[in-house]
């Protein structure tokens, strides 16, 4: 008789979820967890394409994950997470190369200096999304999501501080990890700080970056958050504020690629060969929710992308949407979006996850564009 034996990544996936299962049922400490997130997408150009998709992710993209804790003493424990990102209309893996995409990192917690953390992490402009938007910033209609958030870092070495007295200060820095390069003079930094008192949350999220050795541009690519939301009791008000120059072209269209990649970074820098990086943008935004019945929440949100090189790079648009809570579990929702572009920008449309299908080149470049979402979210 011959062993099995695990031979590809999404095998030995399928296994770590079976295992967590089991041990989820004998140890409260490990949990196995996830999303399935699908819709229904409608985008129409003012060029006259049209294009209709399933796609996954517009509140959260598709992923299994395990999570753990493991308690010390005295205060002290372990943490880890490890979460893999698919997309639910295919079942492909978000990512290839890796198998967990999403999170991979193992942490300790104390009992007065907070939590440290290392591996691949969440940014803190990623982590901090519900504080931005009433779609948590991750429908096709925010502006902000749009402009393109920094979501994740390898060897990211992190420190979360207790919150006190409201306030909480996130610090990040993702190595580079290359020859020469001594500690700290290049990789991702990160800053958060968040303060709650009552009704109201505000804070700053942020990173910069600085572009490898040798490259023709020495400018660090930026990311600034300001945020502040206002809970009135049945909804919440939101303003935001970006200011960021992580943005340039490819052949999807003028506005469709990243400097800094966004999720995936060799050694966490950049070329520095690209002028956009001396571009910057101000990105505004206001939203707001009410729930109408325990199930029923409607939103609106409106946001302006200013191109501060008046190269009229800018796009403006917004949003307004429904979710209905079939369960603690399950969400049915809906979107109406609308954005257009200025003559020389071509933003397009963005969920949580990319779409896998989407209007590009001359079908953004300068063009107003119409999306409507219908979908559901699980959580497990």
């Amino acid at each position: 008789m011959t062993k099995p034996s695990i031979r590809t990544p999404v095998a030995m996936g399928l296994l770590l979820a079976a295992s967590g299962s089991a041990l989820a049922q004998s140890a409260s400490n490990v949990t196995l967890y996830g999303t399935l997130d699908q819709y229904l997408g409608y985008m129409r150009s003012s060029s006259g394409k049209s294009l209709w998709a399933l796609n996954d992710g517009a509140i959260l993209r598709s992923r299994i994950g395990l999570k753990g804790y493991e308690d010390l003493g005295g205060g002290y424990a372990t943490t880890f997470t490890l979460e893999n990102g698919f997309s639910a209309d295919t079942g492909a893996q978000a990512d290839g190369t890796r198998l967990f995409d999403r999170q991979s990192w193992v942490g300790i917690k104390t009992p007065a200096a907070g939590e440290f953390r290392i591996g691949r992490q969440n940014s803190v402009p990623f982590f901090i999304g519900g504080a931005i938007d009433y779609t948590e910033r991750t429908t096709y209609g925010s502006i902000i999501n749009t402009f393109g958030v920094p979501s994740r870092f390898d060897n990211d070495l992190s420190w979360k501080s207790p919150r006190w007295a409201g306030l909480q200060i996130d610090l990040h820095y993702a190595m580079p990890e290359t020859a020469g390069e001594g500690l700290g003079r290049r990789g991702v930094y990160q800053l958060g700080i968040d303060y709650i008192n009552g009704p109201y949350r505000a804070g700053y999220a942020g990173l910069m970056a600085k572009p490898n050795a040798g490259g023709l541009y020495d400018n660090a690519v930026q990311y600034h958050n300001v945020y502040l939301n206002y809970d009135y009791g049945p909804g919440k008000v939101y303003l935001a504020y970006v200011r960021s120059n992580n943005t340039t072209a490819n052949t999807n269209g003028n506005n469709a690629a990243t400097i800094l990649n966004n999720v995936s970074n060799p050694n966490n820098f950049f070329a520095g060969n690209d002028a956009n990086v001396q571009r910057f943008y101000n990105v505004y935004q206001i939203s707001a929710d009410y729930r109408l019945t325990p199930q029923l929440r409607i939103g609106a949100l409106y946001g302006v992308m200013v191109d501060t090189s008046h190269k009229e790079g800018g796009a403006q648009g917004g949003n307004v949407g429904a979710y209905y809570d079939l369960s603690k579990r399950t969400t049915l929702y809906g979107f109406a979006n609308y954005m257009k572009n200025q003559a020389n920008a071509g933003w397009r449309f963005s969920g949580s996850a990319g779409p896998g299908s989407n209007l590009a080149g001359a079908d953004i470049n300068g063009k107003s564009l119409v999306g409507l979402q219908m979908g559901i979210l699980h959580r497990f």
